[in-house]
């Protein structure tokens, strides 16, 4: 009796004539490009201007590539620096090897980077972002089923994955759990979770960015326990199993003290020009009430609401043949002589 399975690719790249095409960097790409564009939506919706996190992204994704590498590399050193490995194969990225944590953490260095540039805080345009983040996850782990990698342990439910062998890297044929497919559904939950939460309590200030790295380790905790390939372990547990712990906390923590010291969410206003200068958005992202009183303050009144730049005054401009007030008018009988208190006919030699 066959055991019905989830087949596995025979391999994991095309060639287009001399071109490759790779099924694991279509599935990142495709992941970066859905994510952009649920986010830009998002922003949108918060009051920003189109094309803005395309911008940031355009930091923030190169950063998180090599976050992400750097990561994998760390951690699993052994594959590229070992006896009989070649230090060469750390830069093939197409094979597979990103780590979400070094991707996070380095990519929010290209964001902070990006939304500096903008004028714009870093953890409003996060919130935007957080559920597309959430879904390029969930295609990017496409990518390590066209590579065969990160599969769990041994079982011959209907929904198992089956993996062929290679010798090469000690890979032995059978059928395991799909991890990478319980971790593609999971994200996608956690996108919904997020969406769901941000409209809800309409949270601010990173609190749906932090909800997603929350409820994102929780879900990570349990795939890393079905896990069988090879990593490091600390007092009995995976490496990443303790990153996802300490990671877990800290967004609660992050969340409780947020949501106490800044409650409700932040108006994001961009700036419509670029001499409107780099803190006009902070103005009203980080302080609203400032921007709030303001506009209260003229519309009790009557009169518009007062700025917060101060214009400087503004010198009258003088038309063609008009004289400057406050000067006595130049004798009708001779329109060429100089009118009284003219500097000019106390100089003499001066000529007109």
């Amino acid at each position: 009796m066959d055991i019905a399975y989830i087949p596995s690719p025979s391999t994991g790249v095309i060639h287009l004539g001399p071109v490759p095409l790779r099924g694991y960097a279509f599935c990142i790409i495709i992941g970066v490009f859905v994510a952009v564009w649920l986010g830009n939506r998002r922003w949108i919706a918060r009051g920003g201007r189109t094309g803005t996190v395309a911008d940031i992204a355009v930091w923030a994704v190169p950063f998180g590539l090599v976050g992400g590498r750097l990561y994998h590399v760390i951690t699993d050193y052994e594959l590229y620096f070992g006896e009989g490995r070649d230090w060469v194969n750390a830069f093939k990225i197409w094979e597979g090897g990103l780590g979400i944590w070094g991707a996070v953490a380095l990519g929010a260095v290209g964001a902070w980077i990006g939304c500096r540039r903008r004028g714009i805080p870093l953890p409003a345009w996060a919130d935007a972002l957080a559920p597309g983040l959430a879904v390029a996850q969930a295609i990017g782990r496409w990518g390590n089923w066209f590579n065969q990698e990160l599969y769990g342990k041994p079982t011959d439910l209907p929904w198992a994955l089956k993996i062929d062998a290679d010798p090469a890297i000690g890979r032995i044929a059978g059928t395991y759990h799909p991890t990478f497919l319980y971790e593609s559904l999971w994200c996608l939950g956690v996108a919904a979770l997020v969406i769901w939460a941000d409209r809800r309590f309409t949270l601010g200030h990173g609190r749906a960015f932090a909800l997603y790295v929350a409820a994102y380790t929780a879900g990570r905790f349990w795939t890393e326990y079905l896990r069988v390939d090879d990593t490091h372990h600390v007092l009995g547990l995976r490496l990443n199993g303790w990153t996802s712990i300490v990671l877990f906390l800290a967004a609660v923590v992050y969340m409780i003290i947020s949501a106490r010291r800044r409650p409700g969410r932040e108006t994001v206003v961009e700036p419509a020009a670029a001499e409107d200068g780099p803190d006009a958005a902070f103005v009203k992202a980080e302080r609203p009430e400032k921007a709030e009183k303001a506009e209260k303050a003229g519309g009790a009144a009557g009169k518009p609401a007062p700025k917060l730049v101060k214009e400087l005054p503004r010198k009258p401009v003088k038309k063609p043949g008009e004289k400057p007030s406050g000067a006595p008018a130049a004798p009708s009988g001779d329109a060429s002589a100089p009118a009284a208190g003219d500097a000019s006919a106390d100089k003499p030699g001066k000529k007109l």
